[in-house]
């Protein structure tokens, strides 16, 4: 009876919760037949909120149905209350359109609440990838939501489920990992945490898989370049993550920048209407990436007509009135579109039934406004130990000589070197409040791996610092802490990935103390590190950790098990990459899945 009982009420519950779909289409078709032509493209509409730095009203008068924070776009005011306040003064202008149809706002919290001052930065998602734990990924999902959610933004442009395939890609760290599998494990299971039982929940936020599709398979790793491989090979590769997510109930997807075979992806009909709303059965909508369709040409009358016909149902706009190509000349161009008829009715009406149902699911029409309890959980304690545990568990050891490693936290002393030792910024890398971010104390809250140390050891121990691995004594443990500086899209493609000279001096210059030296590599991918491999006593791969370095020391001191798996083949040189598991001839410097635990290297002895 008790049994029952229970179900019962999780089912009362559970209804409640979920709107009815069928009551969702009623209310969205009463309002499409209200709606003019200029209401319903506003809809279509997402512009970037500097645009309208210097014409709010253009939100009422234009009936704008979306706005975006793109890239470094911030508020005057990144705290958590700045933020809230100026979701609550845009949301508040939908009230004034006159058919009262709420904004929906999105944001790039691709690790965490990125863009906030004080939020909880989680690794990057290479540094989830190497955790291979579904579980874990979803309370990430959750708490960023719930983070998100605090500053009244309701969708988050996450996650990425791109398989990375080459490494010169600057945008590696967005991707799982190398294998499909995996990604749309890990992919789904994020979907899951933000969007939880019902989109109408107030902790949920709306989910954007991206970038749809073969963004991590472009030829030689380029940036918006060309992913040159058969429809087997992206639909075996490139498309299970969409898959996967689907079915977790995603209900928007991001065109990609890059092309397939030649072919732009905002322009291809065949992947996004057929493949995507036809084969896939995908419900949701699909929204452009920041200015991309202005890539299918000059003409961007025509950019509207092939990307709308092609199955975009809203357009990312980031330039404000005045700047060619802006929400002004696309709300005209598209409506002189229609009237021409060369975009149909029945495609402008299939767009806005797609956004206002996602709109009615997350339970917009009633709640519009941020819930100020959520604002204040923003990088609370709670949700720094979901980071920490993530960092915990991202950490891979590749070396581990006569078992250094876990340091013993009474050691007499401890010299610590290097640029990512005593640097927030690095250890959170791009997308960190700016859009590339910067070295340095980026962002509020937070410990840095060499406060880290400190806050372990035992009080009888000495923990000394230098930037250069100069100061060392010969009766020390090294130590060094190096890797890459924050890039993002567009400026981290590289065509050689070896650790800079600056990194191997260090590590060099510790090592000739005769001391035992630890590396810990910082970084948005695997790097060429055969030399200082062989210099160092340990060496682990620790990623973008994100704000909470006392992840790392954790670890290192064996509070912790080392755990984290690869999620890419690590190259022996620039000639090997690209280099994937499966390969015909495989022989990397270490295997994709690679990782040793304290156990395993004890055993190998």
């Amino acid at each position: 009876m008790k049994l029952v009982i229970t179900f019962l009420v999780c089912f009362f519950t559970l209804s409640i919760s979920q709107p009815s779909a069928k009551n969702i289409d009623k209310q969205v078709q009463a309002l499409l037949k209200k709606m003019t032509l200029e209401e319903k493209i506003g809809q279509m509409t997402q512009v970037d909120y500097t645009a309208f730095q210097n014409s709010p009203s253009d939100i009422i008068t234009m009936n704008i149905g979306s706005i975006l924070w793109g890239g470094s776009s911030e508020i005057a005011d990144i705290t958590a209350k700045g933020w809230a306040a100026c979701y609550d003064s845009l949301q508040g202008l939908s009230e004034k359109q006159r058919l009262r149809i709420p904004l929906i706002f999105g944001v790039d919290a691709v690790h965490g609440h990125n863009n906030v001052d004080g939020a909880v930065i989680f690794p990057h998602n290479v540094g989830l990838g190497a955790t291979r734990n579904a579980q874990l990924l979803e309370k990430v999902g959750m708490i960023t939501a719930k983070e998100i959610k605090g500053t009244g933004i309701q969708w988050d442009f996450a996650p990425c489920v791109a398989v990375a395939r080459n490494e010169r890609w600057g945008r590696t760290y967005e991707s799982y990992g190398e294998d499909p599998d995996m990604v749309k494990e890990l992919g789904a299971a994020y979907v899951k945490g933000m969007q939880g039982v019902s989109l109408a929940d107030k902790n949920s936020v709306l989910a954007c898989v991206k970038h749809y599709v073969g963004d991590g398979g472009t030829t030689n790793g380029k940036d918006q370049g060309n992913t040159e491989v058969d429809e087997a090979t992206l639909r075996k590769i490139h498309l299970p993550g969409y898959v996967e997510s689907i079915k977790m109930g995603a209900k928007s997807i991001m065109a990609s920048y890059n092309s397939w075979n030649g072919n732009k992806m905002h322009g291809n009909k065949y992947l996004m209407n057929d493949v995507l709303k036809g084969e896939l059965q995908f419900k949701g909508f699909i929204v452009s990436d920041w200015a991309a369709i202005d890539q299918l040409s000059p003409n961007f009358k025509y950019t509207i007509e092939q990307s709308i016909n092609a199955g975009l149902d809203m357009v990312m706009i980031p330039n404000g009135a005045g700047k060619g190509n802006n929400y002004i000349d696309f709300i005209r161009l598209t409506k002189e579109l229609v009237k021409e008829k060369k975009i149909e009715m029945s495609r402008i009406d299939d767009a806005v039934k797609r956004i206002l149902t996602v709109k009615f699911e997350l339970g917009l029409f009633e709640n519009k406004y941020t819930d100020k309890k959520l604002t204040a959980e923003i990088g609370s304690a709670a949700h720094r130990e979901v980071a920490r545990e993530a960092v915990q568990q991202s950490l891979v050891l590749l070396k581990n000589e006569k078992d250094i490693l876990p340091l013993s936290k009474s050691a007499k002393r401890f010299h610590v070197a290097g640029k990512g030792a005593d640097d927030i910024g690095m250890q959170c890398g791009g997308w960190t409040i700016d859009w590339q971010s910067k070295k340095g104390n980026v962002i509020s809250g937070g410990t840095t791996i060499l406060t880290a140390i400190k806050n372990t050891v035992s009080k009888d121990t000495k923990v000394t610092y230098s930037l250069d691995g100069s100061g060392a004594d010969s009766n020390d443990i090294g130590i060094v802490v190096i890797g890459e500086e924050p890039y993002a899209e567009m400026f981290g493609d590289r065509e050689d990935l070896s650790l800079s000279k600056e990194d191997v001096a260090v590590i060099e210059r510790m090592k000739a103390k005769g001391i035992p030296v630890v590396v810990v590599l910082i970084s948005g991918r695997p790097m060429i590190i055969n030399g200082s491999l062989e210099k160092s006593n340990a060496f682990v791969a620790a990623w973008l950790p994100g704000t909470e370095g006392q992840g790392v020391a954790d670890v290192l001191f064996g509070d912790v098990n080392m755990s984290g798996k690869l999620p890419h083949s690590w190259p022996k040189n620039m000639k090997q990459i690209p280099i994937n598991v499966g390969d015909k001839e495989y022989d990397p410097l270490f295997p994709f899945g690679f990782g040793l635990t304290y156990s395993t290297t004890r055993a190998m002895k």
